[in-house]
């Protein structure tokens, strides 16, 4: 398989449902919640690229561009943006639906870095 075609089989795609007990005091989704299903869903998309075992190492920056409120359901994205020789990176949008309306728009990015390893915990080549 080709690089082009094993990237878009990997891109991985996740919803969820905004319930109270995952929202802070505003009523929107926790920040840490938020970066723990970029986490996940950045780690899945990776495994499923490589089919190797792999670790995150590292997050860009990521950006709060308009909160998550309860209520509402949301859509996690996960696409390989790098390939390298051990390491590749995965970006990651979550976007909010409104739950009874069409209403759509992105509200977090980031970059999550990870590094295939074998079992003695080395890294590999993520190819």
């Amino acid at each position: 398989m080709d690089l082009k075609t094993r990237i878009k089989n990997a891109e991985t795609r996740i919803f969820r449902a905004v319930f109270p007990n995952t929202t802070n005091h505003y009523d929107t989704l926790f920040g840490g919640n938020a970066m723990q299903l970029m986490d996940e869903v950045a780690f899945i998309t990776a495994t499923r690229f490589s089919r190797k075992k792999v670790v995150t190492v590292s997050t860009s920056k990521i950006d709060f561009n308009k909160p998550i409120p309860s209520g509402t359901l949301i859509e996690l994205v996960g696409k390989v943006s790098r390939v390298g020789n051990t390491s590749l990176d995965i970006h990651v949008e979550i976007f909010i639906e409104q739950m009874y309306s069409d209403h759509r728009e992105e509200a977090i990015q980031g970059t999550f870095t990870f590094v295939a390893i074998d079992d003695e915990k080395n890294p590999v080549q993520v190819l």
